[in-house]
C-alpha cells in the first residue's frame, strides 16, 4: 500500500509520537509512506528522516495562512494517488473530507485520538472542526479510534459505527523501559534525591488535563507526606501556566511543585517517578503516559477517563475524574502498594504493557485493516479485526 499520513505537525506530543512510530512500523513492513505536514521544523521529523520516510511540508506560515496551504494539500493528493490518506485529529480529518478528490480511488481514514471533549473550554475554530468532523464523517471509508471509549463517543456523535474500527495505542517496549541510572540524573536535575517521594505528571498544559485537580490533590497528599514532590512535564499557552502556577501557590504547594516545561517523554523521565499520574477531566482515549509509564514499571494512579482503568487493569489505581481528595487517596493507596510489593509490582505492571499493548501488535492491527479497506470488501470485515 501506499499511505498518505496528514498531521498538523510533528511537534512533541502523544499523536505525533504515535503517528511517527506506525509511520516507521508500516515502511519496515515494505508498505510506501509518506507524512504531510501543515507546520515543519519540528522534533519528531528527525525519526521520520532517519527512516527515510518522506515528509511533505505544506509551508503553512500562521493561522490564517490558508489558501496556499490547502492548494497545496490537494495537489498533492492528485499527484500522489496513494492508497490511503490517513489523517490524525479533526482539523486534518475535515480538511481532508472536503479537499480529497472524489474521482481518485484512494481510500480516506479518520484517525480520531480524542472524545466527549468540552468544547467550551477552546476556541471556536477548535470547536467548529470538532463539530464538522461528525458531519463529514460520510466521506470517510473508515474511521480508526484509538479507544473503546471512543468509540462509543464516536458514535454518540453521529459517526457511521458500522466504519470504526479499535487499534489500541502502541508502547515502543524497547524504548522505554525502566532506566534506574536515568531516573536518578533526572531526579537530580530536578533537585531531588533518593529521599523525597516522587509524583509526576507528563502532560501539556490543557483544560482538558486538568492540572487544577492535580494541584488540589498535590496540597491534600503534601499536608500528610513531607517528602512529596510534585512533577509537572509539558508546557502549553503562557497565560493558562501562569493561572496553574498562581493555582499552586494558592494551594501552598509552590514550594513542592516542579514545572518542567516541555521535555520528551523518556524512560528517564518515567523512570525518575515513584508514581506516573493523571488526573485528566475529559477527552482522553488511550492516554501514551499510562502505557509508557508502566512499560518503564512505574505505577499509574490516574481518572477513570478513555479506557485508563482498561490498561491498568489490577495493576493502578483509577478514581473518578475532578476528585482532588480521591486522586490523592489514591497515590496514598498506591505507596503502600509499592511499599508492600516493589519490585513484583513493578514487573507485574511492565509485563502487562509488553503483552497487551506492545508497538508492533498496534502496527500489525493496522495493517490488517487497511488492508482490508484496501482490498474492496465490506465494512464488517474491517469492523471484525477488533482487539
Amino acid at each position: 500500500m501506499k499511505i498518505f499520513f496528514f498531521i498538523r505537525s510533528l511537534d512533541i506530543g502523544g499523536s505525533q509520537r504515535q503517528l511517527t512510530m506506525l509511520a516507521r512500523g508500516l515502511a519496515q513492513r515494505g508498505h510506501e509512506v509518506v507524512v504531510a505536514v501543515l507546520y515543519s521544523g519540528y522534533a519528531m521529523e528527525r525519526t521520520l528522516n532517519e527512516s527515510e520516510i518522506r515528509i511533505i511540508s505544506l509551508e503553512k506560515r500562521g493561522r490564517w495562512d490558508v489558501a496556499g496551504p490547502l492548494l497545496r494539500l490537494r495537489r498533492h493528493f492528485t499527484q500522489e494517488r496513494p492508497d490511503i490518506v490517513y489523517s490524525f485529529l479533526s482539523t486534518q480529518t475535515t480538511l481532508t473530507a472536503l479537499l480529497l478528490p472524489p474521482s481518485l480511488p484512494t481510500r480516506l481514514v479518520f484517525g480520531i485520538r480524542a472524545g466527549a471533549m468540552e468544547l467550551d473550554r477552546y476556541d471556536r475554530l477548535s470547536s467548529l472542526m470538532y463539530k464538522l468532523e461528525a458531519w463529514l464523517s460520510w466521506r470517510a471509508d473508515l474511521v480508526i479510534v484509538n479507544a473503546r471509549a471512543l468509540r462509543s463517543d464516536a458514535v454518540a456523535r453521529g459517526l457511521p459505527p458500522d466504519r470504526i474500527a479499535v487499534v489500541p495505542n502502541g508502547i515502543d517496549t524497547q524504548a522505554m523501559r525502566p532506566d534506574p541510572a536515568g531516573g536518578r540524573d533526572m531526579r537530580r536535575a530536578w533537585g531531588l534525591d533518593d529521599s523525597h517521594f516522587v509524583i509526576g505528571m507528563v502532560a501539556r498544559l490543557d483544560p482538558m488535563k486538568d492540572h487544577s485537580t492535580f494541584l488540589a490533590a498535590a496540597s491534600a497528599f503534601a499536608s500528610a507526606h513531607p517528602s512529596a514532590r510534585f512533577v509537572c512535564v509539558g508546557d502549553g499557552a503562557p497565560g493558562y501556566r501562569a493561572e496553574m502556577e498562581a493555582l499552586a501557590r494558592s494551594n501552598g504547594v509552590e514550594d513542592r511543585v516542579i514545572w518542567v516545561g516541555e521535555a520528551s517523554a523518556t524512560s528517564a523521565v518515567y523512570s525518575a517517578f515513584d508514581i506516573c499520574t493523571l488526573s485528566s477531566s475529559f477527552g482522553e482515549g488511550f492516554p501514551n503516559v499510562v502505557g509508557e509509564s508502566m512499560a518503564c514499571g512505574t505505577p499509574v494512579v490516574a481518572t477513570d477517563v478513555g479506557d485508563v482503568a482498561l490498561i491498568v487493569g489490577e495493576h493502578g489505581e483509577v478514581v473518578p475524574p475532578g476528585r482532588g481528595d480521591l486522586l490523592s487517596a489514591g497515590w496514598g493507596r498506591m505507596r503502600e502498594r509499592i511499599a508492600r510489593d516493589g519490585a513484583a509490582l513493578q514487573a507485574d505492571i511492565r509485563t502487562r504493557i509488553v503483552e497487551q499493548y506492545d508497538l508492533k501488535t498496534s502496527v500489525e492491527r493496522t495493517e490488517q485493516v487497511l488492508m482490508v479497506l484496501c482490498s474492496g470488501r465490506t465494512m464488517a470485515g474491517v469492523a471484525a479485526h477488533q482487539p
